[in-house]
């Protein structure tokens, strides 16, 4: 059963990115099928997002209390059902309250998946594994868009919700088979649900885990702002094809995946703390690297991507060591504070794709100042507020 751990907890993992990505070359489809406005096809990428921060700060406290197999059941059927229903969905509404409901059961895989490994692993062993996760995990973005773009050739958009359904279907059978249960009865809170939920209250409240949360939620907003805003400057500003732009897109999930192989070799000599300072390092440094390259050489496709890829780098120099920091003395609220910054990822990551729409003017520049501001967002959180010493 062991050697089925990880693998599976990847499959777990991938829900959010295969759910998001896979079914983006099939928006002007949905659009046209339903008569529905840009806006309203939007809705439904908008709703996913909500549901799944929704799903992981109402799962996470849940398996901490009842475990993380029952909630996992729970949530994966949720999801299966969901994406069931999105394929015969009749309208654009009943697609958008199925993509809610998917992401909010999709919500309990990820935020579970991250909490399991940190049940069976602490300090820099659980730094190593997160990594390892998230570096399997980095493959699904990297391989869903291309995958949905083959699907359209030979079926329609409700094809891709099958699919998704079926990897569903598949990952609750290696749950119920192969997965162990990570959370003991003796380890799970005894406490009331409404403790548990207003133990949010008390967890944003301290410095550490409110600068882990958003250390990570800065590196992650920088992300989004990148999703929402390359398209755009990508194709439109500097002319890329479609093809191109998706090399592009490639390269830089190629940049985290080699974030994340980078954390896992090193943070055994460096340690959590040394690791998340040098990624909000980095990841200031490539948000201000950013803005110079459009302000001084705004014709230079190759200095943004450059930047660009710098920043994705260090996102999972970030990640999976803010886990550990956060959880290193709250064992018994794993999932609630692993929920927490998954949520805060969601959040700030709204904003931040919210900020490169509303001030966009036919320039990188809201981009750039943007992931900036991410920057320093996460630079300024691991710095003033989780307070690591050892790592300054």
């Amino acid at each position: 059963m062991a050697i089925f751990f990880l693998p599976v907890l990847a499959m777990l993992a991938a829900f959010g990115p295969l759910s998001i990505d896979m079914y983006l070359p099939s928006l002007p489809a949905i659009g046209r099928e339903f008569g529905a406005s840009a806006g309203d096809v939007q809705l439904t990428l908008s709703a996913f997002f909500v549901g799944f921060g929704i799903g992981q700060l109402l799962y996470g406290p849940l398996s901490d209390r009842y475990g993380r197999r029952p909630m996992l059941l729970v949530g994966v059927s949720v999801y299966l059902a969901a994406s069931a229903g999105a394929a015969f969905a009749p309208d654009i509404g009943a697609l958008t309250a199925a993509r809610f409901f998917q992401a909010l059961g999709g919500g309990a895989a990820t935020v579970i998946a991250r909490a399991s490994v940190r049940d069976r692993h602490s300090g820099a062993d659980a730094a190593r594994m997160l990594s390892t996760l998230m570096l399997i995990m980095a493959a699904a973005p990297l391989l869903a868009p291309s995958l949905g773009a083959q699907v359209l050739h030979f079926a329609d958009w409700r094809a891709i919700f099958a699919i998704l359904a079926a990897w569903g279907a598949l990952a609750l059978l290696a749950v119920v088979f192969l997965l162990p249960e990570t959370r003991p009865r003796e380890a799970r809170s005894g406490a009331g649900l409404g403790s548990i939920f207003r133990s949010y209250g008390r967890l944003v409240s301290e410095r550490r885990t409110l600068g882990c949360a958003l250390a990570s939620g800065g590196a992650f907003a920088g992300m989004f702002a990148y999703i929402s805003g390359t398209p755009f400057v990508f194709m439109e500003v500097f002319g890329v094809s479609p093809q191109t732009y998706g090399l592009l897109f490639a390269v830089h999930i190629l940049a985290i995946m080699g974030g994340a192989y980078t954390n896992r070799r090193l943070v055994g000599r460096f340690g959590p703390a040394g690791m998340m300072a040098w990624g909000t390092r980095l990841l200031l440094a490539a948000g201000l690297a950013l803005v110079l390259a459009v302000l001084l050489a705004p014709d230079s496709l190759a200095a943004i991507v450059a930047a660009l890829l710098c920043f994705m780098f260090a996102l999972n120099l970030i990640a999976a060591n803010t886990i550990v920091i956060a959880t290193a003395d709250k064992a018994e609220l794993a999932g609630t504070v692993i929920a927490l910054i998954g949520a805060g990822h969601f959040a700030l990551g709204t904003v931040s794709g919210l900020a490169v729409g509303q001030f966009h003017d036919g320039t990188a520049l809201p981009l750039a100042l943007t992931v900036a501001v991410c920057g320093l967002v996460s630079f300024s959180a691991r710095r003033w507020l989780v307070r690591a010493p050892e790592a300054d």
